[in-house]
């Protein structure tokens, strides 16, 4: 499953320290490309050159709801946050998953952001129930302890996938579980060198990811979902390959 990945990733590893100006570019294109997909995929109706107007020019789009503007610029935010603690090599905790949220809803739900829920909530289309509110603050104790005791055990694509079905599993907060998961996912992965990894919104990979999520949670099966990071890992990684060559 990780061949192919672990031979890109090795050719990128050959080429750093990568060009600055094309790195420059790819964070930026990864920047809105990451926010807009990531929002997309939970209803944001902002389309992706929308996005990069809000983003770039801080241009606001006739007709959008304000929410839908916030949660481009939260996402922005949350991506350089996690950035910026990649580059200080902060290790992942519980303060971290509530950092990423409260920005993730700043301005949207302020009573609700970086705070786990207090009521019990339902998936819409799913057959999974997330566990009652009053058993979060353990399961997020064992969410940071698998972390801590398989993260030099497992290959980093494997570990940042069950890291990201995990959270959502437990869906610790009232809303924004989806968009926190990715951005801890990429955190993990960038964490290890790897270039951050986009699940598309578009409908065929929108539907196959919650289609393996849903497998994840109903029948325990993991397989479907870690592929599919797999395939988004590997892509990330053709990208960055063709940028700076």
């Amino acid at each position: 499953m990780f061949e192919k990945i672990e031979q890109l990733k090795k050719e990128l590893d050959a080429l750093r320290p990568l060009p600055p100006a094309a790195v420059k570019n790819l964070d930026e294109v990864y920047r809105v490309e990451w926010t807009y997909h990531s929002n997309a995929i939970e209803g944001n109706t902002l389309t992706l050159l929308e996005t990069k107007l809000v983003l770039e020019e801080g241009l606001t789009i006739g007709g959008k709801k304000l929410r839908e503007h916030f949660e481009v610029i939260n996402h922005a935010e949350a991506i350089h946050y996690v950035k910026d603690i990649v580059d200080q090599s902060v290790e992942l905790s519980e303060h971290v998953v509530k950092s990423i949220h409260q920005l993730v809803l700043r301005n949207i739900d302020d009573e609700h952001a970086g705070r786990y829920r207090t009521i019990n909530v339902g998936i819409s289309g799913s057959k999974y129930t997330p566990p009652h509110f009053a058993a979060i603050p353990e399961k997020m104790e064992e969410f940071i302890r698998y972390y801590r005791q398989n993260k030099d055990l497992l290959h980093p694509v494997e570990l940042a996938a069950r890291m990201h079905f995990q959270l959502v599993h437990i869906h610790p907060f009232v809303d924004g579980n989806g968009r926190t998961a990715r951005l801890l996912m990429n955190f993990i992965l960038m964490g290890k060198g790897y270039p951050p990894a986009i699940v598309k919104a578009e409908t065929e990979m929108r539907k196959r990811y919650y289609e393996a999520l849903e497998e994840a949670s109903v029948a325990q099966n993991l397989d479907p979902f870690i592929q599919l990071m797999v395939d988004c890992v590997e892509e990330s990684l053709r990208r960055y390959l063709a940028a700076v060559r």
